[in-house]
């Protein structure tokens, strides 16, 4: 008999399968990935092969079907060998399932076999130059002409841009504001699409990151997903999914770096007995474990209700995306301290994980944006 805190047997199995690949094809290699700025489309595509690229895709569409508690089990699991890895194949999978979810029948045969499969890698293009965290304001437009919209605007650090093939964009097909944007499926190789230099950042090396420019893209008609003017909802279903996602990915990458801590405690000495013998050591590792147990339970709870639709759905996934990634980075860092000064060098994995899990905060609606709307419902009451 298991209570609302335990997980089931299936999900400790999913569980058991994303750590084992991990271990297998992830870990061994995040140190190179990361170094030489690799993008492994191989490991990425392996991971399709057991269904992480579609993690909660419908069964009819070839996805696995899963809830969104096991997709943030996935995510954990993924993250604990490479975050920026694991936020990759998370980002891929918020495009399919929004194709999947509100795509109509024509958009869905088109694209989501060859997404299922990662043959074909989908991007999310919210963010633009102008406009992040206030992505309502965005100016990429969509001009209807017969069976076309004609698309033209940029999109700034979109992950997968110029290596992925599909590009789910919201664009401006109406008046100013949310109710004027609406969502579309561009492909790489239509005329008019082009891509800025790969960006330069502090971390997350192992997956490309550039501007996606639209000069006069002609995009037929059948790529539009839901209905016009439905496109800022929709992006906005798909971030409750992704911020519990990316969580995840803090939650992993913070488990792994509080592991290493652990293990190097014990081992290092000075003024002769181990530095884990001292109690300043214990109380450090002690409050790790408390805040980043207490981080997984709330991610946990909120994962349940985004898969369950619950009326706070929302309010519960931007908690816990704050929560899970700002107590992510915080242990990474105190393990990072625990290292001394070989956290510091790339010799030891502390230093990458410090780099990758920081974006965390900003990205999928920053963590001043996640207390907005924690602020707002609750004086919405």
């Amino acid at each position: 008999m298991t209570n609302q805190f335990d997980l089931t047997d299936e999900q400790r199995q999913i569980q058991e399968m994303a750590r084992q690949f991990t271990a297998d094809a992830i870990t061994p290699h995040a140190a190179e990935w990361d170094e030489k700025h690799i993008f492994p489309r191989d490991t990425i595509r392996a991971a399709a092969e057991l269904g992480f690229g579609s993690i909660y895709v419908s069964e009819e569409a070839g996805g696995i079907g899963l809830g969104r508690l096991e997709a943030a089990l996935i995510m954990e699991a993924m993250a604990y060998g490479d975050p920026s890895t694991s936020a990759f194949i998370s980002i891929h999978n918020m495009a399919s399932w929004m194709i999947d979810r509100f795509g109509a029948d024509a958009v869905k045969a088109k694209y989501l076999p060859s997404m299922v499969t990662m043959e074909r890698m989908g991007s999310y293009c919210l963010t633009e130059p102008s406009s992040g965290s206030d992505a309502a304001a965005l100016k990429t437009k969509a001009v209807k002409d017969g069976g076309f919209y004609v698309v033209s605007g940029s999109k700034a650090f979109i992950s997968g841009g110029g290596e992925n093939e599909i590009y789910v964009v919201m664009a401006r097909t109406g008046a100013e504001g949310p109710k004027g944007i609406s969502c579309l499926v561009v492909e790489k190789d239509m005329p008019g699409v082009s891509f800025g230099a790969q960006e330069r950042k502090l971390g997350w090396h192992s997956q490309p990151t550039a501007q996606v420019n639209f000069d006069e893209v002609r995009v037929p008609a059948e790529n539009l997903v839901g209905a016009e003017g439905e496109g800022f909802r929709i992006a906005m279903m798909g971030l409750d999914g992704g911020r519990l996602n990316i969580g995840a990915c803090s939650l992993g990458g913070a488990q792994r770096c509080l592991d290493e801590a652990v293990g190097y405690t014990k081992e290092r000495k000075q003024f002769g007995q181990a530095i884990a013998d001292f109690q300043a050591t214990q109380f450090t590792l002690a409050d790790m474990e408390t805040e980043l147990q207490a981080a997984r339970m709330l991610l946990y709870a909120a994962a349940v209700k985004v898969t369950e639709n619950a009326p706070d759905k929302t309010r519960f996934a931007a908690m816990a995306k704050r929560l899970a990634t700002d107590t992510g980075s915080s242990v990474v860092d105190r393990a990072l301290q625990l290292h001394g000064g070989y956290g510091y060098l790339m010799d030891y994995p502390i230093e990458r994980f410090w780099r990758d899990l920081r974006v965390h905060s900003i990205l999928e609606g920053t963590n001043q944006v996640m207390r907005m709307i924690v602020g707002r419902d609750m004086l919405r009451q």
